[in-house]
Order: C-alpha cells, then structure tokens, then sequence
C-alpha cells in the first residue's frame, strides 16, 4: 500500500512500484493473481466480523520496516524498478492508532526517495481498518532518512501535515496471513502526467506485501503505473536502513 501522488521515478512511466507475500512465500505470479480479483475477494468476505487488537498490532507489525522489490526487477527489469521502501513508526505516545513515517526510492538513489509520506492506521467500527496518507511540510527531501534522527519527526505534528483527500485505503483481514485493500473507485485526485485521478490495490503480509499505484484520465484509461501487475517488496528487514 503505497502513497499516491505527483513524484515520479526518471524512467519509463509504465512502471511504478509493488510485494511479496505468503505463507508459504508466494512468486510474482501468485501475487499478482492475488490482487487482480481484488473486487471479489473483498465481497467474498464482506461478512463482518469482531476485530481484535492483535490483529491492528499485526497489520502495524507487518508495515513496518525496509522492503525491497530486488528480486522481482532482476526477474523482470523491463517491468520493474529496483525500489526500496522504507516504513518506522513515529509519534509512539500518541493513543490515537499508529503512525508511520514512509520513503520509497529507487535502490540506487536510496538517499533522494521520490516519494516521502506518513500514513495513520484507523481502526474502524466495521471491522475494517484505514490507512490514511499525508504530505510533508516544505521541502520532503530534508527530511530524507528521517529515522537517524530521534525523536524521528520530533519537530512534527500531526496538524503539520497536508492530508491527502480521497487517497486513504481501507484495509480488510481475509485469514489470519493476509490484509487486502484499496483506494476508494475514483476518488483520489492526481494530476501526474494527464491522469485525473489515482488508484491503489495493496495486498499485505508478514513476509512482505504488494501494490499496484495506477493513473487514469477522465476516459478511464490508464496513463502511468506499472501496466502488467503489482509491484512486489519482499521484507527484507525489520528496521530502517543506517
């Protein structure tokens, strides 16, 4: 599940970034299969059911720490970046659900990530949970690596933030292994490269998850994101890079 908005990768806009998942640990290929009916499997399991803490402790658990989509560019470099994603909990005191500091950047200019946001996990009544996305302050870059430094966005508050409307994904458990969720039909704006709105299709697991960040036009057709399927992010770590 990974931040929508304008930054972009220097490269061929066909491909934008995606994960691993599994219990055994799935290929490429299952992964994909796993988000392409996404519709379906979140209908199949509409049926609500009581949600405990350690379940929203488990899906915080498992967004956290430094992914990597390594293997899936070497199997398929036409396809896909080589991109690192890097996820640290910050602002611990607060009791109002966690929070998450988030770079991604391609794995050769680790140090300059394209992309920089913070997300806020929601436990919602229904049994689903959310993760809401906002934009830093001034220039994002100066805060790049912001986990070598503690408190990590100690200068920060959440109402320092800019949130990003209608780009928030709803999240469902479908067994005890897997979280499934997505952007809401057309309702998070982007402007990037002729598109009018974003979608994003997450798929999240201990061993890693994927995403599927898509552009369209107000024709609905597809003009940035990776074309072919889901990028996939292997957890390759449980703590940040140093």
């Amino acid at each position: 599940m990974l931040p929508l908005g304008s930054s972009t990768v220097h490269a061929s806009s066909a491909r934008s970034p995606g994960v691993r998942l599994g219990r055994p640990r799935p290929s490429v290929r299952a992964l994909a299969a796993l988000l392409l009916p996404l519709p379906l499997l979140v209908a199949a399991c509409a049926s609500t059911r009581a949600r405990h803490a350690p379940e929203f402790d488990r899906l915080a658990t498992w967004m956290t720490g430094t992914f990597s989509s390594a293997k899936q560019h070497a199997a398929r470099e036409k396809d896909y970046f080589d991109i690192r994603l890097v996820m640290v909990p910050i602002w611990t005191e607060r009791d109002d659900g966690p929070w998450l500091y988030v770079e991604q950047a391609v794995a050769a200019q680790a140090e300059k990530p394209y992309r920089q946001r913070v997300y806020h996990l929601v436990a919602l009544p229904d049994g689903t949970y959310r993760s809401d996305v906002y934009t830093l302050p001034g220039d994002p870059l100066a805060r790049a690596g912001a986990w070598r430094t503690l408190p990590i966005l100690g200068d920060l508050s959440p109402e320092k933030l800019e949130p990003r409307a209608g780009c928030s994904i709803t999240l469902r458990a479908t067994d005890a292994h897997t979280f499934l969720g997505s952007t809401h039909e057309r309702d998070c704006p982007s402007e990037r490269q002729g598109a009018v709105y974003a979608t994003s299709e997450v798929a999240i697991t201990e061993y890693g998850l994927t995403s599927w960040d898509r552009g369209f036009d107000a024709e609905g057709r597809h003009v940035w994101g990776a074309e072919k399927g889901p990028y996939c992010f292997d957890k390759v770590a449980e703590d940040p890079p140093q």
